[in-house]
């Protein structure tokens, strides 16, 4: 009987390998600067090797067959650096060229299989993981990991709200099936700016209400009102999903309408405003040394918490981050400890401020116009929401010098 080959991975499948530490190359074989831009990450550092795709391929003529053409290049090139004890995950843009790797790969005995769409599935790919689960309700923390994004649902009584939804609606729908309930609410921390929020679409489509604060209902350049329709948000407002409680707080810097929710007086869904390894940038409204101010503000009050809180942020820079099951999480108390820009408020404001803008990221110019269709004021079609969305997201402060961390 013939051995089945198995010659295609999903992202599910990816993901599920990486989170179990399973042994695994990656070839990616897409142009140097996209594979600097983002990459195929999990939670433990997984060898890999960048080779675009036309220098490994010369093909001899049109009639020539790919697939050999690649043997004969990873004879020419790469036979001494790719590992015969492991499988390789050939990776590239869509899952086309990668697929002659993979196969190219298999007839010169390599262990190889292809990721079935490429880096854009990778980056459409969701899962999600149990935060909390008691009697009374169950929280969910939906990771992106491409893109380093994080959205969580609350369910309690067959009632779910959805915080901070990315754009593909129908992970959030499956997950409320899966768990038997009905989404009645969507909340976002922030006009976000990193990437299309699924808000809007989600509260028009299924006739939802769609909770935002209004200060950040006002795109923060344009200075034009949004375009969407949404409810406002209040400090010190409280929710009821079911049996559980949402409380709202205000936490401007990052923007001006920046919230967190924190429900049942224990899990801080915290958005922007405080990350598990950084903290946030006060600059993509443009107004960095106005703004940084406020952070300093917003952050002493947060620090006010109790430790044992459990920060959920809406964002990882470092997808080491996360627990053994996926779950990226801490408590404030841990992060008073450890994180930098937490440490930096002992400091006092200016120090805090001038640590804040020495240490700001390059602008990406796309978060101008994401913030834009998220406002309502634009409406990027499929391929241009790809394109918007391209490489992992940079909203926290870059990390401090290394004499700082000594």
């Amino acid at each position: 009987m013939l051995k089945q080959v198995t010659t295609g991975s999903t992202p599910q499948q990816v993901w599920q390998r990486l989170l179990r530490n399973e042994p695994l190359f990656i070839l990616d074989v897409r142009n140097r600067d996209e594979f600097e831009r983002w990459r195929v990450e999990g939670p433990r550092s997984v060898p890999m090797l960048n080779v675009p795709y036309f220098e490994l391929l010369d093909l001899e003529g049109e009639e020539e067959d790919v697939t050999e053409a690649v043997m004969r290049g990873v004879r020419a090139q790469l036979m001494e650096q790719l590992p015969h004890e492991r499988p390789i995950l050939a990776v590239c843009a869509e899952g086309n060229t990668s697929n002659y790797v993979a196969e190219g790969l298999r007839r010169l005995g390599f262990d190889a299989v292809n990721m079935e769409g490429g880096m854009e599935a990778w980056g459409n790919f969701y899962a999600w993981h149990a935060v909390a689960q008691t009697e009374r309700f169950s929280l969910y923390q939906v990771v992106r990991p491409a893109r380093g994004c994080l959205s969580h649902v609350l369910v309690s009584e067959h009632r779910a709200a959805v915080f901070d939804p990315a754009r593909h609606l129908d992970t959030y729908h499956e997950l409320a099936a899966a768990v038997g309930a009905r989404i009645e609410m969507v909340l976002d921390t922030h006009l976000h700016a990193d990437h299309l929020s699924g808000g809007p679409a989600l509260g028009q489509g299924d006739h939802i209400p769609y909770h935002l604060h209004p200060y950040d209902a006002i795109h923060p350049m344009d200075m034009l009102p949004a375009r969407i329709a949404y409810r406002p948000l209040e400090a010190g407002q409280t929710f009821r999903v079911g049996s559980a409680e949402v409380k709202v707080l205000h936490f401007p810097g990052h923007t001006l309408g920046m919230v967190a929710f924190l429900i049942e007086d224990r899990y801080l869904l915290s958005g922007d405003s405080l990350f598990l390894e950084s903290i946030a940038r006060p600059d993509l409204g443009g107004k960095a040394e106005a703004w940084a101010p406020l952070l300093y503000e917003s952050l002493m009050r947060m620090a006010e918490l109790p430790d044992e809180t459990l920060v959920l942020p809406a964002h990882f820079s470092d997808i080491a981050a996360g627990d053994e099951n996926g779950v990226f999480h801490a408590t404030l108390g841990e992060l008073k400890q450890r994180n930098p820009g937490l440490l930096k408020l002992a400091e006092g404001e200016a120090a805090f401020c001038d640590y804040i803008l020495a240490n700001l990221p390059e602008f990406p110019p796309a978060y101008v116009e994401i913030k834009r269709a998220n406002a309502g004021l634009a409406r990027p079609d499929e391929r241009a929401a790809q394109e918007l969305e391209l490489g992992k997201n940079i909203c926290a402060v870059g990390k401090a010098p290394e004499r700082a961390s000594g």
